[in-house]
């Protein structure tokens, strides 16, 4: 089979119609759970409950196979156990089918290779793509469609994520939405015998509801690092691509090979991949995300040159250092700039950068010392920062700089936010982000979100 382009797996996120092999009518069931996400979740295609002796599941009449669906399939999913995966494929083959999802694990992973190559083979003589096996689905918001055993109530937004791990991939569903973080589509590719990371980032690359790609990758397949980073380079022209790189470690990288039979390699070959490619790399799950959301809202800035809003002195020297750690560059305000922001501040404030505002800025001071920074040619990007006082509400300043920041939306100069409290700081962090203005609750993750914005500028700039 020759692989085709990705304009092809459209009918993979965009698909007419799907049938669930291996439906099943018993609440806790894989094969119920799918099926009962791709109604709930209102997928507007049809679905074809496959189950030899069941009559009706969901509300939806259920066919003994494959064979016997009257209308033309693009996408079956298969939740049948392993021994049973090759025939039920030759019988999607035999229908028509576009895309074969398999949830079903027991392959590669468990060094059952045979079973792996016999399934391949089979796609391969009736020219449709494998996603899997060893995964637990896919999401694609846009569409309204969760083919995944995982949390139903995905929030739609621009960030892609693609996870090599089940477990960790149905976790982090739960996370983004307890985060209140918007997702394009979510793909678990688990063991990649055919459809690979590179091959659904291409896809992602040209989809216009996806502004960010991220990934949990634990290793590549053997002989295929030249493609990785060639392909990948195509990607990150097009859109930021966010990598968390498991198996690191020794341990860790026996660790991945034990769990979708990957090739972990070492962890300095990564890097230097990741680097060649344009790919941002994460350490942590947090990370991967405070990136994500940056660069889910914001545009690539201009220049450089940032600027430190904050009413609390010591927020405003730990911002300082992790921009200096970071390689953000503090702008040096002209005399002009400085006397400008003089008069948003009580006389014991500072107009230099970090601009203290004291810990008697009320929604005012903040509001001029923002529209100033915004209107100055000066200034390429902002870090907003807040500490908790008894002078202001953070709800208050929140809901005001959101509305502020309606009028310089368009301006393409980043905006970050670390606001610092309990609560109701939480709280506006949450009005800030569902304003499109990517919020921390702290300084360090905004200076570190904002520093991989601009290694990503420096990235495009070399490679125009």
């Amino acid at each position: 089979m020759n692989k085709t382009g990705t304009s092809d797996l459209k009918y993979l996120f965009n698909p007419r119609s799907i049938a669930v092999i291996g439906a099943s009518r018993t609440p806790g069931k894989i094969g119920h759970d799918l099926l009962k996400n791709i109604v709930e979740y209102g997928f507007k295609g049809e679905i074809y409950p496959i189950n030899p002796v069941a009559d009706e599941i969901l509300g939806y009449k259920a066919y003994p196979s494959i064979k016997h669906v009257p209308g033309e399939v693009d996408v079956a999913i298969i939740v049948v156990p392993v021994d049973k995966v090759t025939s039920v494929a030759r019988e999607c083959g035999e229908k028509g089918v576009k895309f074969l999802v398999v949830i079903t694990s027991g392959f590669g992973e468990v060094g059952n290779v045979e079973a792996e190559e016999e399934l391949l083979k089979i796609a391969r003589e009736y020219n449709m793509r494998i996603l899997g096996p060893n995964i637990f689905g896919y999401t694609y918001t846009p569409v309204r469609l969760n083919a995944t055993f995982g949390p139903r109530d995905v929030l739609e937004g621009p960030i892609a994520f693609i996870s090599q791990s089940g477990a960790l991939g149905i976790a982090l569903m739960g996370w983004t939405i307890m985060e209140e973080i918007g997702l394009s589509a979510i793909v678990s590719v688990g063991n990649m015998i055919d459809l690979d990371v590179v091959d659904i980032s291409k896809y992602l690359a040209e989809d216009l509801n996806t502004r960010v790609i991220t990934i949990y990758l634990e290793g590549l397949k053997p002989n295929t690092g030249f493609k990785f980073i060639e392909e990948m380079k195509k990607v990150t022209k097009k859109k930021p691509v966010i990598v968390i790189k498991a198996g690191r470690t020794t341990k860790g990288m026996v660790a991945v090979a034990s769990h979708t039979g990957s090739l972990a390699g070492t962890d300095h070959l990564y890097n230097a991949a990741f680097k060649q490619a344009g790919i941002i790399r994460a350490y942590t799950i947090e990370e991967m995300f405070d990136y994500a959301r940056l660069f889910a809202t914001q545009s690539i800035p201009r220049g450089d040159r940032t600027l430190i809003i904050t009413n609390g002195g010591g927020v405003g020297v730990i911002a300082t250092d992790v921009a200096e750690e970071t390689n953000v560059p503090l702008l040096s305000p002209s005399s002009d700039l400085i006397s400008k922001l003089r008069e948003t501040m009580p006389w014991f404030g500072s107009p230099k950068n970090p601009v203290d505002l004291t810990g008697q800025a009320g929604v005012d001071n903040y509001v001029k010392a923002l529209k100033i920074a915004f209107e100055s040619k000066e200034v390429d990007n902002i870090v907003l920062l807040y500490c908790r006082t008894a002078i202001l509400d953070p709800r208050d300043l929140a809901k005001a700089v959101a509305e502020l920041y309606n009028d310089y939306r368009d301006t393409g100069k980043p905006i970050v936010a670390g606001f610092v409290g309990g609560l109701d700081v939480r709280e506006a962090i949450s009005i800030l982000n569902r304003s499109g203005i990517p919020a921390y609750p702290s300084p360090e993750r905004a200076v570190s979100s904002l520093s991989k914005l601009l290694e990503y500028r420096s990235y495009l700039l070399k490679n125009k």
